[in-house]
C-alpha cells in the first residue's frame, strides 16, 4: 500500500461491520484505486520483469498499468486451458483483472467477490457493459431470443465466506489481497469446497519469509503496524492450504520481478520519493519479506 488511510469513523461515515475498520477505509472512503501510484485501479504492486525497454528510461504511466496487468497475466497463466470455464477472484477490487481474464483469457464466465460494498459498486460501474445478459430484439420469426448466458458477476462476501455452492468454480485466484485475511483458514477451507474435482488455485501476494519476520515487519511498515495488512508467514501459509486438503501446493519466489521496479516508479513520484512506502524494498532486501505465487489443486473427492 501508498499511504495510511485516514483514521476510519469520521462523521456521516459508516464501515462495513465485518471488516477491520482499516481494511474497511482503505477500500471504502479513501478508495486505493484512486492514489496516484495505482495508476489504471488495480491496487497491486506490478510484476515488472516483463516491460520491454525499461531499464534505460524513465519508467511512464503505461508501464505502471501494465506492470498491474502483467502481475494478472503470470497469475491466469498458471491456469491450464481456461477457455469457456469459470473462475472466482477473491478480492476483485474494481473488478479489472476480471475483465482482463475474460478479455485475454477466454473464460466462460468470471466471477468477482469483494468484502467491500464500495468496492462492488465500483466493479459494476467499471464494468457495467459486459455484466448480465443482453436484452437482444426479437428473433426474424418474431420471438425474443433466449439471452446470452452471464460472463461477468460481483458478489459481496468474504475469503472464508464466499456465497457460492460447493464445486461451484474451475479456477480460483486472488491477487494481492491475502495480505488482508484476518487468517488464511477459511480461505483454505472455502477454497477447497468450491473448487471442481479438476479445479486449480492461484494466489498472489506479499509474505513474511518466517516469523520472526514477522514479528519484526511492524517496525518497518506501518500498514502492518496499524491493522491494514496481516504479516502471514509463507510457510504457513502453504501449510494451511496444504491442511485443508488442497493438492500439489508448490510456492515460487518472484520479488525479483515486483520490488525492484516498483521502488523505481515510486523513486519517480515527488509526491512519494522519500515516503515510508519505499520501505517495502528494504523489507526485502533485508530478508524480511518477499512476493509470491502459490498455485494447488482441488481437494481430493471433490
Amino acid at each position: 500500500m501508498t499511504q495510511r488511510p485516514s483514521p476510519a469513523g469520521a462523521p456521516g461515515h459508516q464501515d462495513p461491520p465485518d471488516l477491520p475498520p482499516p481494511v474497511a477505509e482503505a477500500y471504502g472512503e479513501s478508495d486505493l484505486s484512486t492514489v496516484p501510484v495505482f495508476a489504471g485501479g488495480f491496487i497491486n504492486f506490478g510484476y515488472w520483469a516483463g516491460l520491454p525497454g525499461t531499464a534505460d528510461r524513465p519508467l511512464t504511466e503505461a508501464d505502471r498499468v501494465r506492470s498491474e496487468q502483467d502481475l494478472y497475466r503470470l497469475v491466469l497463466g498458471t491456469f491450464d486451458r481456461p477457455a469457456g470455464r469459470t473462475a472466482l477472484e477473491v478480492g476483485c477490487g474494481r473488478g479489472l483483472g476480471c475483465a482482463l481474464a475474460l478479455r485475454e483469457f477466454g473464460f466462460g464466465s468470471v466471477t468477482g467477490l469483494d468484502a467491500h460494498p464500495d468496492q462492488i459498486a465500483r466493479a459494476r460501474q467499471a464494468n457495467a457493459a459486459l455484466l448480465g445478459p443482453p436484452t437482444g430484439g426479437p428473433a426474424p420469426d418474431g420471438r425474443t431470443p433466449s439471452p446470452a448466458p452471464v460472463r461477468l458477476d460481483f458478489v459481496r462476501g468474504t475469503a472464508d465466506r464466499v456465497p457460492l455452492p460447493d464445486a461451484g468454480v474451475d479456477f480460483l485466484y486472488s491477487v494481492e489481497a491475502a495480505q488482508h485475511f484476518r487468517e488464511l483458514t477459511g480461505f483454505a477451507r472455502e477454497a477447497a469446497r468450491l473448487l471442481r474435482p479438476d479445479g486449480r488455485l492461484a494466489l498472489t501476494t506479499f509474505f513474511a519469509r518466517d516469523r520472526a519476520a514477522a514479528r519484526a515487519l511492524p517496525e518497518l511498515l506501518p500498514t502492518y503496524a496499524y491493522g491494514l495488512d496481516v504479516p502471514h508467514v509463507i510457510d504457513d501459509a502453504a501449510a494451511t492450504l496444504t491442511g485443508a486438503g488442497l493438492r500439489d501446493v508448490r510456492v515460487t519466489a518472484i520479488g525479483d520481478g515486483v520490488w525492484a521496479g516498483y521502488d523505481r516508479y515510486m523513486a519517480q513520484q515527488p509526491r512519494f520519493r522519500d515516503e515510508w512506502p519505499r520501505r517495502f524494498l528494504t523489507a526485502y532486501t533485508s530478508g524480511l519479506l518477499d512476493y509470491y505465487v502459490i498455485t494447488a489443486g482441488a481437494a481430493r473427492g471433490r
